[in-house]
């Protein structure tokens, strides 16, 4: 296993819509595995497979002591919403904003062995979901924002300096950060 570099705001892998699983083998199971090292690694909730450059789509996901990875997620979401809670993302190191999720989802999909998956989740789980899902469709929480917080994230976005930032990133975690893995083919 080794653990991957996160890819930054400003990266084409994380605009674009990954596409489907469907090669079921030792490399996906690699994939799996490393995601999860590098997520446990950074102390992440979830890691979808474009926040390592792998546009694929594969999440990784620890909430409250449920953990796993689905592969192909299709989620079904409730009509209400929760309660906004603040989220951040591994990919947009230093921001957080509430963000708009729905309730409760069902997400279905596979396993790394291509079995069934299914996982109902509400609250920071069914959060998670969701988050991760839209990772896999290129689209960032910041995206969800509204009004005065979606212009003041734009606002701190511009502002910042992400290249120093990836750098920064880069250099802090290179003591833990491992080399990639075979034919997934990382984006560059």
């Amino acid at each position: 296993m080794a653990i991957l570099s996160i890819r930054i705001i400003g990266d084409p892998v994380l605009r674009t819509v990954a596409d489907p699983v469907t090669d079921f083998g030792p490399e996906l199971a690699k994939l799996v595995a490393d995601m999860t090292e590098t997520m446990e690694d950074v102390d992440g909730a979830g890691l979808a497979a474009p926040q390592i450059g792998v546009s694929q789509r594969v999440f990784t996901y620890r909430i409250d002591g449920v953990e796993g990875h689905i592969i192909n997620p299709v989620l079904e979401n409730s009509e209400d919403f929760q309660e906004d809670q603040i989220e951040g993302c591994l990919s947009i190191p230093g921001l957080a904003y509430p963000v708009r999720r729905r309730r409760a989802t069902r997400a279905t999909g596979v396993d790394l062995h291509g079995n069934p998956v299914s996982v109902e989740a509400e609250g920071m789980l069914a959060r998670c979901f969701q988050h991760e899902t839209d990772h896999l469709d290129g689209i960032l929480f910041t995206d969800r924002l509204e009004g005065d917080d979606r212009k003041s994230a734009l606002r701190a976005i511009r502002a910042a300096n992400y290249h120093a930032v990836t750098e920064q990133t880069t250099s802090k975690r290179a003591t833990t950060v491992g080399s990639s893995f075979g034919s997934f083919g990382i984006a560059e």
